[in-house]
Order: C-alpha cells, then sequence, then structure tokens
C-alpha cells in the first residue's frame, strides 16, 4: 500500500497520463507516453506525437535494452582477460536504437548493419550465449566460431558487415530481392556518420529510390567515426536530408518509444510502395571505437558524463516508466538480477564450448555445391564445400 500512495500522490513529468486506477502497486497495464518530434525532410507529416506504452512492453523494453549492456560489459571483460581476440566494438549506449526498431518491424524483415553489431544481433533473436560464444570464436557460437565480434549473423539477419559501408548497397540488393519476389517486408541497412560520406551509400540511394525499394536506411549518428565528430568530417551533418531526392526523419535515438513509433511510421511508408526512406538516430557510444581505443583523446570524459546522466536509454527509460507507474523499481531491480544471472550462465557456456573443426572452413561457401572441392592453404590442400555448417548448437 505504501507503494500505491506514492503513486498516487506522484507529481508526473510533463506529458505522461495515468489511464487507469492503482492496482497491485503499479498504475496500470497502459500509458499514454510522449513521443519527441522528429525532423522531416520531404515529407507533409510524420509519426505521431504520443504512443501508448503497455506495462508488459515496459518490462520487455528494459529488460532488451539491459541484457544488450550487461552483455557488452561483460564481454569487455573477456576481451581483457584475452578470451576474445581481434576487435570488439561496443554498442553501450545505443541500445535503444536496436530495441525500439526491432519492437516495430516483423522478424522476417531482414536486417543488415556494420560492425557494431552485438545488440542488433540479440534483437534479432539470437541467444547471448551464441553471441559470446561467437565473440571467443566457439564452434557453438552463432557463425560457428567463423565470424568473431564483427561477422554475427542470425535468423533474416545479414551481418555485422567489416567493410565500412559496404552494407548500404548490401540493404538496397536485399530490398530488391523483396519486391522481385512480390514479397511485403521490407529491409534495414544500418550504418554510421563515419560510413556516410562513402560513395556507395550514394550509389544504394540512387537504385533504391529509381526502382522505389523497400529499405529504410538508418543512419546511427553515434557522434564519433573512429575519433572523428561529424562536424570535423561532414560539409553536412545533417545525415537524414542527404538522400535529397529520398525523403528523411531525424530521431531521437536515446528514446525507445520514440524510435519504435518513428521506425513504425517508416515501415508502413515502406510498405505502402512509396519507396526508400533516410532515418538518422541521433544516439552516443560510451566506449571508444574499439577496445584499442580509451575514447577520451578526442572528447572529454565530462562530455560522457553529461550524456549519460541526462539521456541514457536505460536510466531515463526506467524513471519514465516508474514515474507513470506501469511498473515498480523493485520489479526492475528484480529483473536485472536475474539479467546477470542469466549472463554469467551464458559466459560459461562459451568457455565451455570446443573451438570449430578445421572441416568448418569448407562450409558454407556457398549455398549448394555439396560436395564441392575446395582448396586449402596450399596447393596441396583440399577439403570438401558442405552447403550447411555442422550443427553444434549455433544459429544456422
Amino acid at each position: 500500500m505504501a507503494t500505491v500512495r506514492a503513486l498516487q500522490g506522484l507529481r508526473l513529468p510533463k506529458g505522461i497520463q495515468f489511464l487507469g486506477k492503482l492496482r497491485r502497486g503499479y498504475a496500470s497495464e497502459s500509458t499514454e507516453f510522449p513521443v519527441k518530434v522528429c525532423g522531416l525532410h520531404r515529407l507533409e507529416s510524420g509519426p505521431p506525437l504520443t504512443a501508448t506504452l503497455t506495462r508488459t512492453d515496459a518490462l520487455h523494453y528494459h529488460r532488451e535494452m539491459f541484457v544488450i549492456r550487461e552483455m557488452e560489459r561483460e564481454g569487455k571483460d573477456l576481451y581483457r582477460q584475452k578470451k576474445i581476440r581481434g576487435f570488439f566494438h561496443s554498442f553501450n549506449g545505443q541500445e535503444a536504437c536496436s530495441v525500439g526498431m526491432e519492437a516495430s518491424i516483423r522478424r522476417d524483415d531482414p536486417l543488415i548493419t556494420a560492425y557494431r553489431s552485438h545488440g542488433w544481433t540479440y534483437t534479432r533473436g539470437v541467444p547471448v550465449r551464441e553471441i559470446l560464444a561467437e565473440l571467443m570464436g566457439k564452434a557453438t557460437g552463432c557463425s560457428k566460431g567463423k565470424g568473431g565480434s564483427m561477422h554475427t549473423y542470425g535468423p533474416n539477419f545479414y551481418g555485422g558487415n567489416g567493410i565500412v559501408g559496404a552494407q548500404v548497397p548490401l540493404g538496397a540488393g536485399i530490398a530488391f530481392a523483396l519486391k522481385y519476389k512480390g514479397l511485403d517486408n521490407i529491409c534495414l541497412a544500418i550504418y554510421g556518420d563515419g560510413a556516410a560520406n562513402q560513395g556507395q551509400v550514394f550509389e544504394g540511394y540512387n537504385m533504391a529510390a529509381l526502382w522505389k525499394l523497400p529499405v529504410i536506411f538508418v543512419c546511427e549518428n553515434n557522434k564519433y567515426g573512429m575519433g572523428t565528430s561529424p562536424e570535423r568530417a561532414s560539409a553536412s551533418t545533417d545525415y537524414w536530408t542527404r538522400g535529397d531526392f529520398i525523403p528523411g526523419l531525424k530521431v531521437d535515438g536515446m528514446d525507445v518509444v520514440t524510435i519504435r513509433e518513428a521506425t513504425k511510421w517508416a515501415a508502413d511508408y515502406c510498405r505502402s510502395g512509396k519507396g526508400p526512406l533516410v532515418m538518422e538516430l541521433d544516439t552516443y557510444r560510451y566506449e571508444g571505437h574499439s577496445m584499442s581505443d580509451p575514447g577520451v583523446s578526442y572528447r572529454s570524459r565530462e562530455e560522457i558524463k553529461k550524456v549519460r546522466k541526462e539521456r541514457d536509454p536505460i536510466n531515463t527509460f526506467k524513471e519514465k516508466i516508474i514515474a507513470a507507474g506501469l511498473v515498480t523499481k523493485e520489479e526492475l531491480q528484480a529483473a536485472e538480477s536475474e539479467v546477470g544471472k542469466e549472463i554469467e550462465e551464458a559466459i560459461k557456456f562459451a568457455e565451455n564450448s570446443p573451438v570449430p573443426d578445421k572441416k568448418e572452413l569448407y562450409t558454407t561457401i556457398y549455398c549448394d555445391s555439396d560436395g564441392l572441392p575446395v582448396r586449402g592453404c596450399d596447393p596441396f590442400t583440399w577439403g570438401v564445400h558442405r552447403p550447411r555448417a555442422a550443427q553444434a548448437g549455433g544459429t544456422s
């Protein structure tokens, strides 16, 4: 009853309303949330300014974002222990991007992104243990241990791509296939501000506009391309307008509900046959470009602290859903504790998993051609191609 009395006397932030009577210690099963105004380019109207958030959705979005953050935090520790080799590009700070977008598209809508892909891999449906196993190069990983940090794959998820900007024309190609086959799916082609000046990005724009392809080009503007700010790299930093002849949206990339509603609106636009859209997500990465970058040589620690304090996607969302009475602080704490245990189990699974057999080098090179001889690392070593990787527990 103490919780109920506290909620009854709570003064809510402007734009948040209770819908229903207080019961079971929280206010209602759903609440009207404000959607932040999006920038519009070549559009007469955009996403709605309010959205209904259910209690179930609130708990789900919080949990998904927290899983990603904890997974990335543990991943950094595993990298420092040299259990993860090569590269590691942390998604911390950008959790709302993948969670919000995934909440508004269909599971069979394809998605392709760059090498900062762990969060997207998870929201596409790949379990944490398969992601961590892949980062450790284990046979149970989502790419059978052959992809590592930058090349994670899953159902209707085309990576994880290491070449800067290359996923954008690939995304246009996936969208072309969707239209060619007469499907009503859309494709999300995601890239960063550091890739936004690549020529191939604009070639992808052009073809998508010519053929009215069902693709949303999503620029995750996390404020730094490696160590370079957009202002130092781009003559125009309005990435949402740089499709020129393609309509665009600028969206607060730290607000999961705003992202959900903007993506839902954009998806409906593309599915209706109107062609592509460019969407800029105004977000922020807390860590350096990769583990070799401390992330404070080109920006101040104060800048990072300010974003964490004022715009953190998890903390600000928690405050809103507690204030709105959808959940209690204790419920969220319990959920976070449960996530911590799941991550621990995932780490044990990955650590105890085997490395790939050498035969895996000859699998999934082609989509078919079973039994085709494949040359190894020298002219005297040959293997036999198999179109599907041996099932070792990972995602096929």
